[in-house]
Formats: C-alpha cells, structure tokens, sequence
C-alpha cells in the first residue's frame, strides 16, 4: 500500500544503494546535477525534489516540474506549482473523527451514484491516535488517571465505537487506543522512520497530519505539515497535495544554551523573531555550527511551535544527532544504518560548513536566549522572566479594564478581551522588550541574570499606577480559606506534546518539585495541577528517577496521556473558585506547558494564559500568582521558617543531564510501544460493528451522516457571481480557528447547548465542541460560538451574536444564519489580518459553509484555514493591498455583491465587490490548479467524489 506507481524516470535517477549487504532501489538526486547544482538545495527542498522523481507520470508531476525545483535559486515572483504525495497521513480524534465521518459519508453518497462503496478507500497508510478526549476532570488525587480514563469511555463510546469499525472497514487504517501518548509523539517517538522502504525502495518518509503541529517531526528531519482534516482525506485517498514551491527561510544557529536556559525558552525566543519576520507559507530550515549542539528533544519543540511562528514546516537536516535519538527510542540498528546510509548518499545529511541556498536568512546565537513565558493571550508574545511581572501588570491592567466593560452574550462566559478583537489593546506590541536579551546564567547562587534587569526598565505607565485588586474570600469543601484576586494561577499544567517529549525539561520539573518539597514548600489551594506527558515514557522515567512522590506532594498526579489543559480540556475549577471569579469579574490566570494559549481556549474562567517550561509551571503553582518577580521574590516559605526563592530550588544542568542519562534509555520506548496498537480492556470490549457501510444512528448526539453530499449533481455547477449577501460577522485582526469553531465548553444557555438538552443530553454529559465534531447539529450551532470573539455588528458584547440585517435585531449567529437561509439571503464574512491563524481545524470551514456564508473578505489568511475555506466551497478574498473594511469606510450592514465569477471558465485572479453602491478590486486567494478545481466542485469531497465515479471534470 502506498507504493507510487512506476516513475518515467526521465532523468535515468533509479539506482541502488549498499545497506547491510543487500541493494535498496532509490531514486538518486546526484543524476541531475549535470545540469542543476542539487548540493546547494535546501535539506526540505532536496525531499520534495525526490518526491517529484519517485512520482514523475507524466500527469501530476512533469518533467518540468522536477527542473523547476532542481533549478531553484530562491523566492520567485511566480513559484511554480508541483504535486506532493506523502507517503503517510496522521491524524488526532477530534480531526479524525470528523474525518472518518465524511469517508463514511462517501461510501454511501458512492453507493447512491450507483458504484461500488469499497472505491472509498485509503490508498495511503493513516494512522489515527486518540489523544484528544482525555479530560482533567480529576486532579491532585493518586487515582486522577484512572477516573478520568473511565469517565472518557463513558463520554465518548459513540465515537470509539466508529474508529473501532473504521479500524476494520478501511484497508490502512490503523488505530493506536486512548491513553497510550499524544499523536506527534507518538509519531516522534514510534511512527516516524526517517527513510522508509517498501516495495524494494528506499525514500524519505513524509506525511501531512491533520493537526497544526504536524512538523514536530521535522525535528527528526522528516518532511511533514499540518493540513485541514478535508484535505487530510483528499490525500488518503490518492489525491496530491497541490502547492507552489515555497520560499525557504534559513536560519542560521550559533553557540548553545547557557546555564537556567530551558528547551521552552529557545524555542519562545524563536517563536518572536520568526512571527516578527514573517514566515507564514514558508518553510523554516536551520543550519550552521549551532545545530549539531541542539538536541533532538530540543529540535522537536522548535518544529512542533511552527503553527505559532507561522511557518508550514521547520527542519533540520539528518545528522549523528539523528542517529543517536533513534537509537534511544528503540528504532533497530537496521533502520538506523538504513537512514545513515540513504541521508548520505543522497546529501541529505547535515555539512555545518554549508551555505545552502536560500530565499532569506536569520541568525540567532543560541547563548544569548534568557528565560521566558509568553502570553498573556498569544504564543509569540514572549516575556523575559525578568519583565514578567511588570509585563504581567500591564496586561492585567488591560484585562480587567475590558472585563468590566463588556457585556456577555447568552452563552458567553466572563468577558475579556478576544484574541480577535478590533478594538482590543495588543498589550505585547506595547512593550518594548530587546530581541536579544543577555545571556542568561544559573539560577542556583548566580547573580540575576542581565535580562531581568533590561526586562524591568522603563517601566509602562499603566505598571506604576496601583495594581488592580479585588480579594474574594474563598472556603473549599474541606474548610481551606483564603482570598482569591486578580491575577492568581488557577491552573498550573504540564501538558502537551510540545514539552513533553522532551526528558530534560520534564526531569528539571521533578527535581525542581524534589527541591521546593524538601525545603517544605506546597502548591497554593487555589491551583489546579494536573501532569498529562505525551508518552507512557515519561512516567518510566520520571519513577527511575524517583521524583513522582515529590511531584504528586505538588499535586501533580498522573491525569492522563494526551493534550487535556492544552486543547482546552483543563476540567472544572472547583466550584468555589469559579463561583469567586464569576463574584468578582478577576482576571485569573492559567499556566501551562504548551503551546496554545488563546483566550477562550484554556479555561472560560480564565482570561490570562500563559506558556512556559515544566519547571516554570511547578514554579508558578507555588507561587501561585503572575504578580511575582521570580528573581527577587520568594516562592514561599519554607518549613525552616525562611522565604525560599526560585534559584534556591532550580536545578542545574549538569544535574538535569546526570538525570536523563541514568533515567532514559531505549528499552523503556521499546516496551512502551510494544502493544501500541492494542489498547486497555475498556477499548478492547467496545463493539465493533462490521460492514462496508457505517450505520448511523438518527438517536446519536455523537455522530450523524454529514448534509455535504446530499443532493448532489453529477456535474458540479456553473460558476456565479454573489448577490446581495449580508454581512453574518465583522472580525478583526489574528481570528483563531479556535475563535471560529471552539473546541471546549459547550455551554448550556447556546444553540449547540440547547440542541442537546432538547435530544435528552443532561449538561454534565454535554462534553467538549471537540469531541462532538462527528455531529453536524452541534458544531454548526458553535460555529463563531467562542465566548471571547466579537463581532463589529454588536459591540460591545462578546460571543456568538450577530445583529440581524436589515433591522438589527441581536440574536446568535446560529439563528440568524438559519433566518438569512430561509429569506435566500446569502452571507459573507469581514476580517482583519492572520484570519484563521492557529489550529488545523476543519470545522472552522465546515461551519462557515454550513451557515451560509459565500465567501469571506480577510486582510490576509493563515495557510490551512485558507486551503479549508476552499476545501468546503467558501471563496477566500482579501483586500487590496493596505485595504481593509475600515479604511473603504464599509459600516457591516450594506448589501453585498461579489462579481467576475458568472460565465467564466477559470477563475480570475481578481473580483469587483459591490456594498451598497461602493465598488472595490479584491484578490482571490485560490493559489493553484487543484484549489481552483476544488472550489469548481463546491469542495473537496465532492471533486473526490466526482473522480472516484468517473463523474465530472477537473
């Protein structure tokens, strides 16, 4: 399966390599340089050049197609289209529930079409891993594991039950159970090859995934990024993966950590000055001397921020590096001496002395990152951690300003200001920290580090006015009292994929804990702790090493394998809490070590989020507030009676080292991922229902036949222009997907809560927007449902509500769509700049279509919203060059007509939009051949519907 069918080989590149005395076919790059200089290519630009060689048929990859990117010398201003088949698909539960929805749905729109369901099959291998339903709903107790395990099978049986017949009805489906790691680890740490074989020939191993931080694995130097779950399934399918050849960013490293530095800080200081460049649509690669002095782990968090920074991929080439994190985790020395061999012969491996050629370049001096966090609402809005507590006041004076301003939609929680919203304070870009801060040294007895006094320079104005403060007395269930206030850490995570694939930031968590419990320091009452790794390794480890007890005396017990506080499923604040954030309106905080920290997406009660290392997270829940200067003021008290500070319990490194080399070794991810496939006796018993053909169920709240393909024509339609559509919502700048289609709380007064209390669900079973992605009914109603997002047409109020036009009336955006439905009236959606940014979420793009909405006028898009839009039919226009809805004096509320599409063959680089008399030049960003035949057939689906049945044309 998988194997690409025989290449023309116009280049006469099929040859053979030596490994272990026996001969591999490949396909080797050397046979164009003749005529092309392949040496001076970039390492991401080599694979897909091999890609194209493999792949060459004469149809989807051409000969030409091969020269362009032999030939390539950098940026042009027309780059060229080319096909990219990966030679694997990844996918998570709560994108690849939804997708198995829809490949269900086409068996049985192919069965109406009169052929045979079984056409509807992976031709590509996929692997799905289920690491996004687990739910901290119990925390700081030894059995948090094994409650939150059982209450996710007993939330979400309806949609194992489907991956459990999808797992038998789809030839190259595989499956790994709940609770076994978070899928780019998994995939880091078992599924990844490096190179692969089959058939007798060797290639390197590529995939696209269907979550954003697919290039994780582009630490290990596999080609890989993320795409939505629609495109995910046109690829399963045999479909390439249309796209231009990108521009290559280069960025050149020198020197290596200094001592109090962590994985997390190097890869925030890189996550700023790649989103301050501008990277999105590009790939990212490193080289120089520094990358052979960053390690594997460290690679890995660096790849897996991409989707924060922007970029599609971030590699790093193949080097002795490589080699020894395969050994580590368990791959066979064959399988090591095959990646050896093929990364060389196809000089793919790692030259420090190199100058590839490249569209642009940076350069960091690895020594020169200082110790950092992020937030409070963006990933790339790094802080010193010197400045985070002058940072952190500056925020809070924002936040708690907007809190007391903003009224609450039904539906909505307490108010903050959202990621997207027009008239929100970018507190980040007012502060004026160096992009360079100096070079951090040991927290243990050192002096403070340089940073932390440049952080803490000039301070704002709004930093010197008096700190926001409103003490609500608390008393728990057990008779703890104490005041919560502004600022206060209410959840302290480690969690995510991002940081827990990494030994020596998660043993620098346990020995920090070892230290703060052994000067007698506790976590605050008011902190929710949970301990999620993305591996069952970590927990190996971390008991070699000794260090649960100390953790777990923190409350950091084991919750679960998989990405809970990071996607959002952080579980409820004990009801006191929240009831006291709800008293107060205050601005509490969430810490966490991963790599999303968008308002809304935490925790509704939390409007401040926050990224940062392991031990940072174990340090903030002893602090228990961001209102601390961890350099200068005390943790807490210690039981000898004195305060005990950050630097008096931060390991050193050479301590950490000494840790991951007596704790970590290959044996442990050999017999982690033994039985990967094979899952607890809870997945085991589930009923697997057999057949070609899924059968669905009308009573299911879980998982409904999809309306996509109902009523399809057997040819797609012509193109037409948009008449008179209204505006459903105006947004403003860096619009998540998460702001589009929530994964977190369905609350009880929304159209999705209402929907389901109206089917017989009981609010405590309501689970999570994400978790029920494979049912239509909900989703459409959570589309633009986040209770942080507003819309221009309403403001002052935050949530899912719109004003109904012409009259104004504010209702949901749920039912106004279904009003606009009713009256034919079509819709459009208005946007800033980075619409879409964020996670692969295809259900951002389904609900958008699903409500009605034509097309939507952006500033700009991120990437894979953009290439979803077209996926589901929804055209993406943005505005003209330093245009914008603001600056054409457009107030919302016009009529709105699209022309330029009706009677044309092709679509046309650029559409005249009508608003009530006012005509503007708008781009249309469908980039390539193959988006523009998808849009032609009113989406993906449908396109791949047309070709399977020999129906329609491209």
């Amino acid at each position: 399966m998988g194997a690409a069918p025989a290449s023309r080989d116009s280049f006469v590149a099929r040859s053979s390599l030596a490994v272990d005395g026996r001969a591999v076919a490949l396909y080797r790059l050397r046979a164009l340089t003749p005529r092309f200089d392949v040496d001076a290519l970039p390492y991401a630009l080599k694979v897909l050049l091999e890609n194209l060689l493999r792949h060459e048929d004469g149809v989807s990859v051409t000969a030409a197609d091969v020269e362009a990117v032999a030939g390539w010398r950098g940026a042009t201003a027309e780059p060229e289209e080319i096909a990219f088949f990966p030679s694997r698909i990844l996918m998570q539960d709560f994108t690849g529930v939804p997708a198995i929805v829809d490949l269900a749905a086409l068996r049985d729109a192919a069965a109406t079409f009169g052929s045979d369901p079984r056409a509807v099959n992976p031709l590509v291998p996929v692997d799905l891993v289920i690491d996004h339903s687990i739910v901290a709903d119990v925390t700081g107790r030894p059995d948090a594991f094994v409650r939150n395990a059982e209450l996710e099978f007993e939330r979400n049986r309806e949609r194992y039950e489907l991956l459990r017949w999808a797992q038998g009805s789809f030839a190259g489906l595989r499956v790994v159970p709940p609770n076994t790691g978070i899928c780019h680890q998994v995939n880091l740490e078992y599924l990844a090859r490096v190179v692969e074989e089959r058939d007798g020939v060797a290639f390197p191993d590529t995939l696209v995934g269907t979550d954003s931080h697919t290039p994780m694995v582009n630490g290990l130097g596999v080609l890989g990024w993320g795409v939505g779950g629609i495109e995910a399934e046109a690829a399963a399918l045999g479909q390439p993966i249309s796209m231009r050849i990108p521009p290559v960013v280069g960025f050149k490293l020198t020197g290596e950590l200094r001592e109090g530095t962590t994985a997390t800080d190097l890869v925030l200081t890189v996550t700023e000055l790649l989103r301050r460049h501008g990277v999105v649509g590009k790939f990212v690669e490193f080289y120089g001397p520094g990358v052979g002095r960053v390690s594997l782990e460290n690679r890995a968090t660096i790849g897996n921020m991409s989707p924060e920074y922007g970029s599609t991929v971030t590699m790093f080439p193949v080097d002795g590096e490589t080699l020894r994190y395969l050994r580590m985790t368990g791959r066979s020395p064959g399988q090591v001496r095959l990646v050896e061999a093929y990364a060389k012969e196809q000089g793919l491996w790692h030259d420090e002395t190199a100058e590839p050629v490249y569209s642009e370049q940076l350069e960091l001096d690895v020594s020169t990152v200082v110790p950092s966090l992020a937030g409070p609402k963006r990933p790339q809005d790094r802080v010193p951690l010197g400045a985070a507590k002058h940072a952190f006041r500056t925020a809070l004076h924002a936040s708690v300003e907007a809190g007391a301003g903003a009224r609450r939609a039904p539906g909505g929680s307490d108010p903050a200001v959202p990621d997207g919203a027009p008239d929100s304070p970018d507190v980040a870009s007012a502060l004026s920290f160096p992009a360079s801060d100096p070079p951090a040294t040991t927290f243990g007895g050192a002096p403070e580090p340089p940073g932390a006094d440049a952080g803490r320079a000039a301070p704002e104005p709004a930093a010197n006015a008096p700190r926001p403060t409103h003490p609500v007395p608390v008393r728990l269930a057990d008779g703890t009292r104490f005041a919560l206030d502004h600022g206060h850490v209410v959840i302290a995570a480690i969690t995510s994929c991002t940081n827990t694939s990494n030994p020596s930031v998660m043993l620098a968590a346990g020995l920090l804990a070892k230290n703060a419990v052994e000067r007698g320091l506790a976590a605050k009452p008011w902190v929710k702790t949970s301990l999620a790794p993305g591996s069952k390794v970590v927990m190996d480890y971390y008991e070699r090493a000794g260090l649960l007890p100390s953790l777990e005396k923190l409350g950091f017990h084991l919750v679960g394998y998989g990405c809970t506080t990071c996607i959002g499923n952080s579980g409820p604040l004990a009801p006191e809490i929240s009831a006291a954030v709800e008293e107060g309106r205050l601005s509490v905080c969430s810490v966490l070590s991963g790599n999303r920290n968008f308002e809304g997406r935490i925790h509704p009660d939390c409007r401040m989020n926050y990224l940062a290392s392991p031990p940072l997270v174990v340090a903030y829940a002893l602090a228990g507030s961001m209102d601390v200067d961890l350099y200068g003021e005390p943790l807490g008290t210690g039981s000898d009676g004195r305060p005990v500070t950050l630097r008096d319990v931060w390991p050193s490194s050479a301590d950490v080292q000494r840790a991951v080399e007596a704790c970590v070794d290959a044996g442990m991810f050999a017999r982690g991922y033994e039985r990967v496939f094979e899952g607890d006796a809870s997945w085991r018993s589930l009923a697997a229902t057999a057949g070609e053909r899924f059968p669905w169920s009308e009573t299911s709240t879980y998982v409904r036949r999809p309306p996509f393909l109902e009523a399809l024509r057997r040819e797609p339609p012509p193109l037409a222009d948009v008449r008179g559509a209204r505006v459903l919502a105006w947004l403003g700048d860096s619009v998540t997907t998460d702001h589009i289609s929530p994964a977190g709380v369905i609350r009880r007064d929304s159209p999705a809560g209402s929907w389901l209390l109206e089917h017989g669900v009981e609010v405590r079973d309501f689970n999570s927007y994400g978790a029920r992605r494979g049912n239509h009914e909900v989703m459409i109603r959570g589309t633009f449902a986040n209770p942080r997002i507003r819309n221009r047409l309403v403001p002052g109020v935050e949530g899912g509500v719109t004003a109904q036009l012409p009259d104004g009336e504010t209702k949901s955006i749920y039912d106004a769509a279904v009003r606009y439905a009713a009256e034919g009236v079509p819709l459009v959606v208005l946007a800033g700049r980075e619409y879409g940014s964020g996670s692969s979420r295809d259900w951002a793009a389904k609900g958008t279509a699903l409500l009605g909405v034509r097309a939507v006028l952006a500033e700009s898009f991120e990437r894979i919203h953009r290439s979803n839009l077209i996926g589901m039919g929804v055209l993406p226009l943005e505005f003209a060059e330093g245009e914008s809805a603001e600056s054409l004096g457009l107030s919302g509320r016009e009529r709105f007509d699209v022309e330029g599409l009706a009677g044309q063959e092709a679509l046309p680089p650029a559409l005249t939009v009508r608003a009530d008399g006012r005509a503007f030049e708008v781009r249309v960003r469908i980039d390539t051949a193959s988006e523009a035949a998808y849009f032609r057939h009113g989406g993906i689906l449908p396109f791949v519907l047309r070709q399977l049945t020999g129906r329609g044309g491209a």
